[in-house]
């Protein structure tokens, strides 16, 4: 069977980080069919688009990405919407996964294997901002039973394939009973159809954060709202050994786009101290979860395992992204 892999190496550090994960990619799959294309930035600074047609239809045609990192000014700039968020709307990538667990050497506590399961298209992420008023601000939080439904559809599959004891949706329908409720209820409905209810249970939001700050391998299976897995897996992957080692998957109709979560990190980019470890690892959950090929997901997970153990975690310097690069590989 033939692999192809649409590149976006974005902005920052994603330019540095992706190619050592094409790299451990290519040795997995010799003959993997690599695509460059664009999107970020400064793309639209180019050309005035964040994520043109062009890459869209490559994304498509290939069927399978992987994509660096994007900067994005904190302020409104006319015409920009963020490439990553783009990517997701536009090619249905509504389900992002987020795993975290302990690594040797870098993660503060051992034990840790939990999963964050996010919606990825709505929510308060809908782009949905006007002014009502001279000095306020409205941004909706858009919630659908179709969307909440398919990553329950999700949640079904992932916990399957990990054998999940424990599958908690984390919501806050105490104060937003119709957005968290139906968001709540979907999800439910879904789970209990597939026979897992019985492994179901809640968490307001707030009390999870807590929850994964006191004990987070109490959590298995996290599935949850837009706005509110983007900050519990930011929280979560603390206990994996930070943004650095912190992967993660944009999943959905037939498609699927690999993205390490660090960012873009402006301050190092050029200085060969980026860890190109989360790319790897969002590498591999490609491989996992899109190509079906668990076995060289092992593999490489392994490697990453072994160059911490060995090397005694990260020396971070002007060499960091070479050698970590070159250690993962001879390990495969």
């Amino acid at each position: 069977m033939s692999y192809s892999l649409c590149v976006m190496a974005g902005d920052g550090i994603g330019r540095e980080v992706v190619p050592p994960a094409v790299a451990v990619l290519e040795k997995l799959l010799p003959g993997l069919r690599v695509v460059e294309a664009e999107a970020g930035w400064e793309c639209f600074q180019k050309r005035g688009v964040s994520v043109p047609e062009a890459t869209l239809d490559r994304m498509r045609e290939c069927g399978a990405g992987l994509f660096g990192a994007v900067s994005s000014p904190s302020r409104k700039v006319e015409g920009y919407r963020s490439a990553i968020l783009s990517l997701r709307q536009q090619l249905g990538l509504n389900v992002n996964l987020r795993p975290v667990r302990s690594w040797p050497q870098v993660s503060p506590k051992p034990g840790i294997d939990l999963l964050i399961l996010r919606e990825n298209s709505e929510g308060l992420y809908s782009g949905r901002e006007h002014w009502e008023s001279d000095g306020v601000a409205i941004a909706e939080r858009v919630i659908s039973r179709a969307a909440s439904s398919r990553l329950a559809e999700c949640a079904v599959v992932v916990a399957q394939q990990r054998q999940a004891r424990r599958i908690t949706l984390v919501h806050k329908a105490n104060v937003l009973p119709l957005t968290c409720g139906l968001f709540r209820d979907s999800c439910r409905e879904v789970l209990q159809a597939a026979g897992l209810g019985e492994r179901v249970d809640e968490r307001l939001v707030d009390v999870a954060a807590l929850q994964l700050v006191q004990q987070p391998e109490a959590f298995d299976l996290i599935v949850t709202s837009n706005l509110f897995g983007d900050i519990l897996s930011d929280l979560a992957c603390h206990w994996g050994g930070g943004l650095g080692l912190a992967p993660s998957l944009n999943w959905g109709g037939g498609l699927a786009l690999a993205e390490p979560v660090h960012g873009s990190a402006p301050d190092i980019a050029g200085s060969g101290r980026a860890n190109p470890l989360a790319a790897m690892l969002s590498a591999a959950l490609l491989v996992r979860h899109h190509w079906k090929l668990p076995e060289l997901a092992v593999r490489l997970e392994s490697a990453v395992e072994r160059f911490l153990q060995e090397e005694g975690g990260i020396d971070y310097g002007c060499e960091t992204t070479r050698q970590i690069a070159q250690g993962v590989l001879q390990r495969l």
